[in-house]
């Protein structure tokens, strides 16, 4: 099985040892995304404005690895504030309603930047 990493350009990954998402086979895992688009944090404070820029991003490099979102069949979502999960959730839904892949969404103390509210990974499947 053909292994391929798939990288962001981030310095973090070589900091930390870590792909931003890797193909083995037909396997696609994505790496847990946040809303740093370079420098720049996507809709500070708004969780959904969060949400939906990471699933454009993560679309994106579905795409690089080969595959897309119709592939997906697994979310997990840790958001650090889960009185907010409906507005995590429509943005997963406009993404994923005819999808439906499983998913997971699990309330975290805090992730690595305070105003970061959400960080999403996928696993994808090609050819199902």
């Amino acid at each position: 099985m053909k292994r391929i990493n798939i990288s962001s350009g981030s310095p973090w990954e070589d900091v930390v040892g870590y792909s931003r998402a890797v193909r083995s086979g037909n396997v696609i895992e994505v790496a847990g995304t946040t809303a740093m688009d370079d420098d720049r944090l996507i809709g500070k404070g708004d969780v959904y404005t969060q949400t939906h820029f990471i699933f454009q991003k993560i679309e994106k490099v579905l795409q690089q690895a080969g595959g897309s979102l119709k592939d997906v069949v697994r979310t997990r979502m840790f958001i650090t504030d889960i009185s907010k999960w409906q507005e995590a959730g429509k943005a997963h839904q406009e993404f994923f309603l005819n999808i439906k892949p499983v998913t997971t969404m699990v309330e975290v103390s805090r992730l690595i930047d305070p105003e970061l509210l959400i960080e999403i990974e996928v696993t994808a499947i090609i050819g199902q």
